[in-house]
């Protein structure tokens, strides 16, 4: 009798495999929709990234940074979905969304003057940063988003992505560069309109 109340009280210390990755689910689901590009195929994302921790759970408890190996998950499975995806025929991509997104927001608030919007151009910003995200690879996109997004060291962000620091700083600073091109590439396009 004793040994049951005592394997029912460590049971109850300890959190389960659902308990941890729930509490996970609102910054996964941040990740994968920059990584994904959609809400719809973040969730496919996350779902998919919890059936293959939950494969293991053990491993997903074990480690000292639950959310560092559950963004590796959805980093791996947010790759294959892209690879996946690649091979298929693409029918007007985001041309529409980019449309409606743009004239949407901008006649939403207008003459709005600094005070608050009701979220629309922080939502602006983050359809902007999914779209920009997009443009890079997985790793890249993947790196960005532990180390500027999420605040890990490049250290920390390379230990996660499971490559050498000089790999997840190249990785790094060819995001950044990209990143900086398509601003200034956007920029001048709308100078001109």
């Amino acid at each position: 009798m004793a040994d049951a109340r005592a394997s029912s009280a460590s049971s109850a210390a300890s959190p389960t495999f659902d308990e941890v990755f729930c509490g996970l689910l609102p910054r996964l689901y941040r990740r994968a929709v920059m990584l994904a590009g959609s809400r719809q195929s973040a969730e496919d994302v996350v779902h998919e990234a919890y059936l293959k921790l939950a494969a293991r759970p053990q491993r997903f408890l074990a480690h000292p940074e639950p959310y560092a190996y559950a963004f590796t998950a959805v980093l791996s499975v947010a790759r294959d979905a892209y690879r996946k995806d690649r091979r298929q025929v693409l029918v007007d991509g985001m041309e529409g969304v980019e449309e409606a997104g743009a004239g949407g927001g901008a006649g939403a608030v207008p003459g709005a003057s600094g005070g608050w919007d009701g979220g629309v151009e922080r939502r602006q910003a983050e359809i902007e940063a999914v779209r920009l995200l997009g443009r890079l690879s997985h790793r890249q996109a993947g790196i960005v988003i532990l180390v500027d997004l999420d605040g890990y060291t490049l250290d920390q962000a390379a230990k996660i992505m499971k490559v050498h620091r000089g790999t997840a700083a190249r990785h790094r600073a060819r995001a950044l560069d990209r990143l900086r091109a398509y601003l200034v590439e956007s920029e001048h396009g709308q100078a001109g309109r």
